[in-house]
């Protein structure tokens, strides 16, 4: 395995934690400050946890968090399409 796609075997492996603790945490519920403390607490353990991620990584994983928590259409059934019918 090349450094290349050892890098970014690992992105994929912190991407998917992030979104992972994303769920577990209930973050979708906190307002936007609450959100952007907890998104970088939770890059800085991303970066402990995967040391071979550069800075330029971990910006990409906090801005990926950051649209996951705040999408155009919101998150949950009562915001669905179905739900107004």
């Amino acid at each position: 395995m090349s450094g290349n796609d050892r890098t970014n075997a690992t992105f994929e492996l912190a991407r998917d934690e992030l979104f992972s603790h994303i769920h577990r945490c209930g973050v979708l519920k906190a307002d936007a400050e609450q959100q952007g403390e907890w998104m970088d607490d939770t890059v800085d353990y991303l970066s402990d946890r995967y040391p071979d991620l550069s800075d330029e990584d971990l910006g990409q994983l906090r801005t990926i968090g950051m649209r996951f928590c705040s999408p155009v259409i919101a998150h949950g059934s009562e915001s669905s399409a179905a739900a107004g019918r």
